[in-house]
């Protein structure tokens, strides 16, 4: 598929209602060139439902403001045609979660009347009305099939605090702490989710039912907490939702989340994965009531492991592993109507796509194909509704044919911006590793790319670990910015990211310095023999385990780089097995801890902690961080900053008091990217 054809899928739903036959040219011959600015202000299209009767759809778009250094959400309503596309919010507080409802309304969360609630509204975005009215807000919500009930998600007090304990000093800010699990990626915790549920009337809920009444645990579980992980039966009667039900240093150490149902009428809860040992998340009911799908991970411990589909027949309690053979991960399963298959997303080879598998055969179809990621859909009346994303273009919102996978866009909310860029190509290539595999690398080009000239090029060290580098639209870690930069990006699946298989998957656990860190250097040194790549102006970035690949390189590289940038990287891995908060992660992936003085994989890790090899940097780096990451601390960025300005490498530290692992706020994530760019410039562009 050309560039032009590509592009037409994501800007024809907004001129002629997305013909999947009709042809597209530019707006334009004077191409934009994408900035960071340009990318930063791109709408961002989020949650989408597909209406009960499978032709309209009701979506969120975020707008960011760097002026404003915020973001304004607004609900919008478009036919599944592309036809249609009507602005239902315009407002200054901000609209999400929209849903269809049966009756034809939509419910959304809104802050209008201050806390976040829920709201309902008419179809055209008339008539609104609240619907809840809970102290201190809720945090996201479901309505049950027969639309009687309402559950939501609110946080509870966990714990004691300080004036708890002395009600005479109230404006003492200090923490009494004596358990693990006191902190989590960016918060202190203080407050728990738990579900609640109530029936919904002509006024607003002021108050519901606590599934987890007195239990001091997690549902939906943190960090993020996701509506995913509940799920409600199709007569209303019966709530399942995941939870892991730990606290303190067990909490820590264990991944074992079960699936629990709850009986609205009995108050009585039974877990339904007792035995399976790791991460049981995302329970879904069957159209019929008669089964429960869920996706299960099979280790304690191991938070990467496999995803599999796991049905149960509810009368019998018999359970099925429906995926047993599929070596990649299932996510984000819907029932068919008749209660007779799944569909499904699932990552394969690098790029995430739509599945569906028959409960009697067990036979996966994959619907959709190309170069893309699917990162959502919703089946209605046999018309499905699907979010789209790849490397050269952020989400929009598609039409899915369910026999044929093709794929025409209904949404182009970049349409301005994205109708003047200049094409590109990102290629796909497979690399021998040093252990025989089969590697796949992406190699991004810069516009008008000429085989003929030389370009400084970026190698991308992927997160995670164990995260594929898929075709994914990022607002940060973007690889088409940094190719309209100028710079070819080599962007490799080393070894230990999903997608290849679990051996690809697992290879890197316990290994950290190991066969992944050789996957980077045999993508490096085979793109080096390309003539239109300037093998002295290389340069090596990455985040959080990327960040890791990124300092340790710096004292392994043996010249093939001229900058390195680490963003919220692992330095001292001694300190970050002792300072990090789940330790299930730390004591899976380092294997053991620090003190095992038997334990050959954990020394093998701790012996090759970045920070024992600074003796050998020699190449100016950035290193950047957020003093609100509690995964890694901070302190590991400004110790590599430190030990580099000891050592005389040419270095900057950029550190934020208030972003997390992530960059969040508009006008930080432009000084992220200007000071990225200004780094990478002046090193390799000289």
């Amino acid at each position: 598929m050309t560039f032009k054809q590509m592009l037409y899928s994501a800007v024809a739903a907004s001129t002629i209602g997305a013909s999947a036959t009709a042809q597209c040219e530019f707006a334009s011959s004077n191409h934009l060139k994408l900035t960071p600015e340009r990318l930063l202000e791109m709408a961002r299209v989020g949650d989408a439902s597909l209406s009960p009767d499978g032709k309209s759809v009701v979506y969120s778009v975020s707008f960011p403001s760097i002026q404003e250094n915020k973001s304004q959400t607004e609900l919008f309503r478009v036919g599944l045609d592309g036809q249609g596309r009507t602005q239902l919010t315009k407002t200054t507080v901000g609209e999400y979660s929209p849903r269809w409802m049966k009756s034809g309304r939509i419910s959304y969360l809104s802050t209008e009347s201050g806390a976040m609630q829920l709201w309902s509204m008419a179809a055209d975005g008339s008539d609104r009305r609240q619907l809840t009215n809970i102290e201190g807000g809720i945090s996201s919500y479901i309505i049950s099939p027969d639309e009687s009930r309402v559950l939501y998600v609110k946080e509870i007090k966990f714990g004691k605090s300080t004036a708890d304990l002395y009600p005479d000093l109230p404006k003492a800010t200090g923490r009494v702490i004596n358990d693990l699990m006191y902190k989590h990626w960016d918060e202190w915790v203080e407050t728990i989710p738990h579900i609640f549920f109530a029936d919904l009337g002509n006024s607003p809920i002021t108050s519901g039912k606590d599934i987890l009444e007195g239990e001091p645990y997690e549902a939906p579980m943190k960090p993020f907490s996701p509506i995913e992980d509940v799920a409600c039966s199709p007569d209303g009667k019966n709530i399942a939702y995941a939870s892991r039900k730990k606290t303190g240093v067990a909490y820590s150490l264990s991944t074992n989340s079960d699936i629990y149902i709850y009986d609205t009428a009995t108050g009585k809860t039974q877990n339904i994965t007792e035995g399976m040992m790791g991460y049981d998340t995302h329970p879904v009911f069957s159209p019929d009531g008669k089964q429960i799908s869920w996706t299960s991970m099979e280790r304690d411990g191991y938070e990467a492991d496999l995803k599999r589909l796991f049905v149960m027949d509810l009368k019998t309690g018999k359970k099925t592993w429906l995926t047993e053979g599929f070596e990649c991960d299932v996510e984000h399963t819907q029932w068919s109507a008749d209660s007779k298959s799944i569909y499904f997303q699932s990552c394969v080879k690098a790029e995430t796509h739509l599945h569906q598998i028959t409960l009697k055969n067990r036979k996966i179809r994959q619907i959709t194909q190309g170069q893309y990621n699917y990162t959502s859909f919703q089946v209605e009346q046999g018309q499905m509704l699907a979010g789209r994303q790849s490397m050269l273009e952020p989400t929009d919102l598609y039409r899915v044919n369910l026999k044929t996978g093709e794929a025409t866009a209904i949404t182009c909310e970049n349409k301005a911006t994205m109708e003047r860029l200049a094409p590109m190509t990102v290629e796909k290539r497979w690399m021998k590793t040093t252990d025989g595999g089969d590697m796949l690398v992406w190699i991004v080009l810069p516009p008008g790319f000429d085989k003929n000239k030389k370009y400084p090029a970026l190698l991308y060290c992927q997160g995670g670990p164990q995260s594929t580098v898929s075709q994914f639209f990022s607002f940060r870690w973007n690889l088409r910015l940094m190719a309209e930069q100028g710079y070819i990006v080599i962007a490799p699946n080393r070894h230990g990211v999903p997608s290849f298989g679990k051996a690809w998957n697992e290879q890197i656990s316990g290994d950290y310095p190991g066969q992944n860190i050789r996957d980077y250097l045999t993508a490096v040194d085979q793109m080096k023999q390309e003539p239109y790549v300037d093998a002295e102006r290389i340069g090596c970035v990455g985040a959080s385990y990327g960040g890791f690949s990124t300092f340790y390189l710096a004292g392994n590289h043996e010249k093939r780089f001229a900058a390195f940038i680490a963003h919220a990287g692992i330095f001292n891995m001694e300190m970050q097995y002792l300072t990090t908060e789940e330790m299930w992660f730390a004591n899976w992936d380092m294997g053991g801890a620090p003190w095992e003085r038997d334990n050959k994989v954990a020394q093998r890790t701790f012996a090759h902690s970045p920070h024992k090899f600074i003796d050998k940097w020699d190449t100016p780096i950035l290193v950047i961080h957020g003093e609100k990451d509690f995964r890694i601390l901070a302190d590991q960025g400004m110790a590599a900053f430190n030990a580099a300005q000891l050592r005389g490498i040419p270095s900057q530290l950029l550190v934020y008091p208030d972003e997390n692992h992530w960059i969040l706020r508009p006008q930080n994530a432009l000084l992220w990217q200007r000071t990225y760019f200004g780094w990478l410039d002046k090193w390799l562009k000289k």
